[in-house]
């Protein structure tokens, strides 16, 4: 079985340098650029397993750089993890909103990185063997095929990781699931692990896309104490 390959692009040497090193021990095959040009250059000679991706960077930033990829159907189903310095929680948003699948706040642990990459890479793999299926719950109508949801005539085109998210959510209607449940079950994160707050803000951008009216949702609702359902009735 061949190595999974790993892109890595920031214009940090030092962060490059330390990445490469942690990912090269732990089995992967990794390849990095300082640009955005240069990796988006990298991943049209060979599409990565996982592009890790700092969010400032001069000239074309990541925001950018993961808002081409996903202009491009060929790269829908890149797993993104976006780098980021700061914790802001607009920049978080922003990032996820670009279509990216998740993110680490430097600097970080490797531990943390080791389980977000393992986490990330099984996922990718889950996904190119599940099956596709159309889903309908009310007018909400959810095509697995080309990852868009219809609501009353009006088509939206959803990341990755808001379909994969919307169709959990929808296969397991009217039950109550919690943030750390979403992360082991959508993220393939370990019990205990990843961030409740990756959850809410793909759940908002969900929302922003598929809500009639989101005072109150019609579909994603927040079950207080608990977490999020898609209520069927």
């Amino acid at each position: 079985m061949s190595k999974p390959y790993v892109l890595l692009i920031d214009d940090d040497h030092d962060v490059l340098g330390t990445l490469s090193r942690a990912l090269t021990r732990e089995g992967y095959e990794v390849k990095y650029a300082t640009s955005g040009k240069d990796g988006i250059r990298l991943i049209k000679q060979q599409i990565p397993d996982l592009l890790i991706l700092d969010v400032m960077m001069p000239g074309m930033d990541g925001i950018e750089v993961c808002r081409q990829l996903r202009a491009d159907d060929t790269y829908r189903l890149l797993p993104i993890l976006f780098l980021s310095a700061k914790s802001a929680t607009e920049e978080v948003i922003e990032g996820l909103d670009a279509g990216g699948d998740d993110y680490i706040i430097k600097p970080f642990e490797l531990t943390e990185l080791h389980a977000r990459v393992r986490a990330l890479l099984r996922r990718s793999q889950r996904d190119i063997m599940s099956g596709a299926a159309v889903l309908q719950i009310g007018e909400l109508i959810l095509d697995s095929n080309t990852h868009q949801a219809q609501l009353g005539g009006r088509v939206v085109q959803l990341t990755a990781t808001e379909h994969r998210l919307l169709r959990y959510l929808m296969e397991h209607a009217n039950q109550a699931l919690s943030p750390g449940h979403l992360l082991q079950a959508v993220w393939s994160y370990p019990p205990n692990t990843g961030d409740p707050d990756l959850v809410r803000a793909h759940v908002r951008n969900l929302r922003a896309k598929i809500e009639p009216d989101d005072n109150p949702p019609r579909y994603i609702r927040t079950i207080h104490g608990v977490g999020y359902m898609v209520a069927s009735d």
